[in-house]
């Protein structure tokens, strides 16, 4: 079953059991994917809406840092519960060892020596990684910590 496929079973669901918030997580999802496949005029597979919902947690993420530092505990925890939903329909992360691999392998496929060279790495790796729920800021200080 597609990932599209999914959402709208799921969002079928949600609406049976009243599940307010899925509900709107689901259609926050959909409205995103919608909006993405207007702008580059063509339908996205399942992986390029895992990457508009990766988009989606970084910027829930931002909110629950902000919303910490204004003592808005009830908001933090709702974009949290959000986060939760989102991440149920994304692929398994790559554990920190299969990223270290990776980003190894990319090293040596690229023949990096020097910190100058890591945008080679990064698109390497990020071509790798495409699809999967990896933070780039996360790929870019293992890279810088793996170049001298």
């Amino acid at each position: 079953m597609s990932l599209h496929d999914r959402l709208t079973e799921d969002l079928k669901l949600a609406m049976k059991a009243r599940d307010q918030l899925r509900m709107d997580v689901i259609r926050m999802i959909k409205a995103a994917v919608m909006n993405k496949e207007m702008e580059i005029k063509k339908d996205l597979d399942d992986a390029e809406m895992s990457r508009v919902m990766t988009t989606m947690i970084k910027q829930r993420r931002e909110s629950v840092e902000l919303f910490e530092k204004g003592n808005r505990a009830e908001l933090a925890a709702k974009e949290r519960q959000e986060i939760t939903i989102l991440e149920s329909y994304l692929p398994q992360a790559l554990s920190p060892e299969q990223l270290s691999a990776v980003v190894d392998a990319a090293i040596q496929e690229t023949g990096a020596r020097l910190l100058k060279e890591m945008g080679a790495v990064m698109k390497v790796v990020m071509v790798r990684v495409a699809g999967q729920p990896v933070d780039g800021k996360q790929i870019s200080d293992l890279v810088r910590a793996k170049l001298p």
